[in-house]
């Protein structure tokens, strides 16, 4: 039986196998990461919210459950009857295995929900997410929800409530956002699965910066319930995904996740074989590189460590041609465009807030973070017609990205152009140079950020695998091949 520090180097889904199998119990492997978020979390400040007693309690269940199981089987075999995998109540393909919950969106009823906002910390939720309960479903624990910036709204995670979250890999470097708890969280071995939503990039940029695997599947594939507005992603494109250690996680967590769902008028019935691309071998696929999309000011550190990477891909079997992007934009044109619909979504989430709670952040300036303020006074300066030629952008982008993924199978880019950014440094509200993520929100394609090394300062790199909409299966594939070309489970103490 693993010894309780060594479960929490474990992925997912062995773990889930080992619980299975009865070789260790839900309850040790709970035990074992809630020790080590005892140990770690101090440091890296990574949860809002530790639900020490639930999941003690939801272990202990689950235990029950493999028992009750195992005494059915055992009863059919002492009467006889050929035992099968089905004979007793089967179990799901995370029992007993933790996950994390970024502090936003992913409700939990009875459980704690800040939004990252130190004006909600004793905000309790009094409804459970539908990836939630597709999680729960599927066996896993809830160990505790992880920090965001407020409202989600930059690519740091840093707040008024328990303040910034560090990179694990470096803890003097922040861990990106706005899913960075959950990134940290991971990176640092106290859970093996979290739970992320990206707008621009909220993913990708901490799972680059944390040296972990996030994954924004697209957009449609995995639902999102919220109210009292369901409509309020469709303009960036926002959806949940999964941040983990392996892709083979990802893809089980994905399995999960996704599907339609009644309460999300943007789901899609589009069936994929997420686990099943695994193996798939990558000796056909053309994929085109581009090392900073044409005008992003990708550091040369962050470009070494990417070519290298890239490289990788083609001794994987994959036909590797470097490419230029060619959509005709300055980089300011672009941040110009970028800035419009994000500005107004963050508006319209304070408005939202309000609506539910009777709250506006506005008349709370001292509660409130001055970056958060700041992008709800540049939301109000745009108008529809802003939104409008935003969007005229954004269809060009769309249909360039289009125009490469019909010659090639997949496109990789950097997540980042740089890789030193401070536990407290602050970016400038127009920092759109920073992370190559947010025109995949434009364009709702797959993309998964995959570890591609450390600079030679020792700062994570990541490198983003761009699909073919609805081929998340292909982004999957060349990651898991990358992944057994170049494995970096090295990076994790």
């Amino acid at each position: 039986m693993a010894r309780a520090p060594d479960l929490t180097r474990l992925s997912a889904t062995e773990l889930a196998a080992r619980i299975r199998t009865g070789d260790v119990t839900a309850t040790e492997v709970v035990e074992a990461y809630l020790e080590r978020i005892d140990d770690r979390d101090d440091e890296i400040n990574a949860f809002v919210t530790v639900c020490r007693d639930g999941a003690l309690e939801e272990a202990a269940d689950a235990d029950r459950a493999l028992a009750e199981r195992d005494e059915q089987r055992a009863s059919v075999s002492r009467a006889g009857s050929e035992v099968t995998h089905e004979t007793g109540e089967d179990v799901g393909p995370l029992h007993g295995v933790p996950v994390a919950l970024k502090d936003l969106g992913a409700q939990k009823a009875g459980v704690r929900h800040t939004y990252g906002l130190a004006l909600f910390s004793d905000h309790v939720a009094d409804r459970t997410a539908a990836i939630v309960e597709r999680l729960e479903d599927a066996g896993a624990i809830v160990i505790g929800k992880t920090n965001t910036p407020e409202l989600g709204h930059k690519g740091t995670t840093d707040n008024e409530l328990i303040g910034a979250t560090a990179s694990p890999i470096d803890t003097d470097l922040n861990a990106g956002g706005s899913s960075g708890g959950s990134a940290a969280a991971v990176a640092a071995g106290m859970t093996p699965i979290a739970t992320g939503s990206d707008a621009g990039g909220s993913v990708r940029i901490p799972a680059a910066a944390c040296g972990v695997y996030g994954f924004k599947p697209t957009f449609g594939l995995v639902p999102d319930d919220r109210r009292p507005n369901a409509f309020g992603r469709e303009t960036q494109h926002t959806t949940a995904g999964p941040i983990t250690r392996t892709v083979e996680d990802a893809a089980v967590a994905l399995s999960v996740m996704a599907g339609p769902h009644p309460a999300d008028p943007n789901a899609v019935p589009v069936d994929i074989e997420y686990r099943g691309a695994l193996e798939s071998p990558i000796d056909d696929y053309r994929i085109a590189y581009s090392p900073a999309l044409d005008v992003f000011p990708v550091t040369e550190a962050v470009e070494t460590v990417i070519d290298d990477t890239v490289a990788a891909l083609a001794t994987a079997g994959a036909t590797v041609e470097p490419v230029d992007i060619d959509h005709g934009y300055t980089m300011a044109e672009l941040s110009e465009a970028a800035m419009a619909p994000y500005a107004t979504g963050v508006i319209e989430s304070a408005t939202l807030l309000e609506e539910a709670h009777g709250v506006d952040l506005r008349d709370h300036p001292d509660e409130v973070s001055d970056s958060l303020l700041a992008m709800l006074d540049i939301g109000e300066e745009y108008g529809p017609d802003d939104i409008a030629r935003s969007g005229i952008v954004r269809t060009d982008m769309y249909d360039t990205i289009q125009t490469i993924l019909d010659e090639y199978d997949l496109l990789v880019t950097p997540t980042l152009s740089r890789a030193d950014l401070g536990l407290h440094d602050v970016l400038e509200t127009d920092a759109w140079e920073w992370p190559l993520t947010w025109p995949f929100n434009w364009t709702g394609h797959p993309v998964a950020s995959a570890p591609a090394g450390l600079t030679d300062r020792g700062h994570p790199v990541g490198l983003q695998l761009v699909g073919r909409r609805f081929a998340d299966d292909d982004v999957l594939a060349a990651s898991a091949a990358l992944e057994r070309e170049r494995p970096w489970d090295h990076l994790y103490q």
